[in-house]
């Protein structure tokens, strides 16, 4: 009994420590944000504010166009989420659920785009846009984030749980084929939607690289972009910084926190035949 008891302090031990490990820098962040100027970068740190202010937020929002970057991102992050789920899971479907002539040759040649590094295609991709005029618009980032392949075969695999009756059964009633696909099939997948729509949403959310190549206007800027505005070269306001980057975690908690429940069954599922 002492045994289990001790093995049981140590777990627990273990778990507080993981747990604060997580959670102590996300509440620097916040508390950074509300900490008078003079006690941002002081030594020994200051981990419990003396004095709160929320000036930074108004300034953020109002003086620096922080707002403007918000909607930019938001956007963009919606509107590539809803392509990907739609193009991935329409393409699984017909991976998984129709017969055609060199199928799985197609399949493991998307497959293998994903071992090729992005910094490989960055600089044909640019050629690419900037012949057909798009660099410096938003088109630029949603247009080559609509082929995810990592999506087309995640709901690849969770189309092989589906039953093909349920296909057959919809074609004897006379169903199209966009209609058996859209009441029948997508409905069984909402799991892996939630976990894909999760994972698309972080990754436009705090995607930095390519937006810094192909925008080049300041209205046209990105959250990530944004918040690099408030470096300079020589010194850096670390109180706005966490200001923004607090404003900027938002979306995505709450996003989790509307989606967890599917998102947790979503990557149990998603391996399973």
């Amino acid at each position: 009994m002492l045994k289990r008891r001790s093995v049981g302090f140590v777990k627990w031990i273990i778990l507080m420590a993981g747990g604060f490990t997580m959670v102590f820098p996300f509440y620097w962040m916040i508390s950074t944000s509300v900490k008078i100027q003079s006690e941002v970068m002081t030594i020994p740190p200051v981990l419990i504010p003396t004095e709160i202010t929320f000036a930074r937020y108004g300034r953020v929002i109002h003086e620096l166009q922080f707002g403007r970057f918000f909607f930019n991102s938001l956007y963009i992050a919606v509107a590539v989420t809803l392509a990907v789920l739609f193009t991935s899971s329409i393409v699984g479907y017909v991976f998984e659920k129709f017969e055609f002539r060199y199928r799985n040759a197609i399949f493991i040649g998307l497959l293998s785009t994903m071992m090729v590094p992005s910094a490989v295609t960055m600089i044909p991709l640019y050629l690419l846009l900037g012949r057909v005029g798009l660099v410096n618009s938003h088109l630029a980032i949603i247009l080559p984030a609509l082929g995810n392949v990592f999506g087309i075969f995640l709901m690849r695999q969770t189309m092989q749980s589906i039953p093909n009756e349920f296909i057959e059964a919809g074609r004897i009633d006379g169903a199209p084929e966009f209609t058996i696909f859209l009441k029948l099939i997508l409905p069984q997948t909402k799991a892996t939607l939630s976990a894909l729509a999760i994972f698309t949403f972080m990754g436009q959310w705090n995607n930095f690289l390519w937006p810094l190549i192909v925008l080049s206007s300041q209205g046209q800027y990105t959250l990530p972009l944004g918040l690099r505005m408030f470096q300079g070269q020589y010194w850096t306001d670390m109180g706005l910084v966490m200001t923004g980057a607090t404003i900027s975690v938002i979306p995505i908690i709450i996003v989790f926190l509307f989606m967890q429940k599917t998102f947790v069954k979503g990557i149990t599922l998603t391996g399973l035949k």
